[in-house]
């Protein structure tokens, strides 16, 4: 059971690990966050979370990073809150010109790529086309740096496009998160992806989805898919 003022630690962990792709010490949190409580309580606090799996500790003197399972509890927390203060975060103007699902879907996919730091995939389920962007942004992210880790992201890449289709008909939520181990593909585990349906024009049906590594701005991404969505609708 995790308590609202671990929920709150956790949270401001998991931030700053995205901002920073750094540990984040219990030091930092007290310069940074107000929790209303001392500094040791926020150390035996982080231990907590430690113990229970949803943090872990490099090395004995770093700070803590979020596990599969302190991401997977952060973005069910977002969901379940279901976003409140939804603000359009696509810069899409004169949505009425675009009445073609080939040209929706272009559009949209450069748009949340522009948002986003992820790559960007949308599909069209009747006319079987794709689309990606954001390649140059993806690749500035810190772990590309690593040895190998852009030929695994190329890797889980292929394996989404050659099995898209099954995953449309198996989305019946709003939203999908898939963080790390829960990735239905071999070896991409270091990868999150959020993936949606979508409702285009002349009844097209297809997804969106966010690909990149699991420090990903959740939230952010889950608005920016929720955004589309809604924006759809007035189609």
């Amino acid at each position: 059971m995790v308590t609202e003022r671990q929920k709150e630690i956790l949270g401001g962990v998991i931030e700053e690990y995205i901002d920073s792709a750094q540990p984040v010490s219990s030091k930092f949190l007290e310069i940074e966050y107000d929790f209303g409580i001392c500094p040791a309580s926020i150390r035996i606090e982080m231990q907590k979370l430690t113990d229970d799996g949803y943090l872990y500790q490099p090395h004995t003197s770093a700070g803590r990073v979020p596990t599969d399972k302190g991401y997977r509890f952060f973005v069910d927390d977002l969901l379940e809150r279901e976003l409140k203060g939804f603000k359009k975060e696509l810069e899409i103007e004169d949505w009425e010109t675009l009445k073609e699902p080939l040209m929706t879907t272009q559009v949209i996919t450069k748009g949340v790529a522009g948002a986003c730091s992820g790559l960007v995939i949308s599909y069209l389920l009747n006319k079987k086309i794709s689309w990606k962007e954001g390649w140059e942004g993806i690749f500035q992210e810190p772990e590309f740096k690593e040895a190998g880790f852009a030929s695994k992201f190329i890797q889980m890449i292929d394996q989404f496009e050659n099995n898209v289709e099954d995953m449309v008909f198996d989305l019946k939520e709003e939203v999908r998160v898939y963080i790390g181990k829960e990735n239905p593909f071999p070896k991409s585990q270091d990868f999150s992806i959020i993936v949606s349906r979508l409702s285009l024009p002349k009844k097209e049906q297809g997804i969106v989805a966010i690909l990149g590594p699991k420090r990903m701005t959740y939230q952010k991404n889950i608005n920016l898919i929720n955004s589309l969505t809604r924006l759809l609708e007035k189609l």
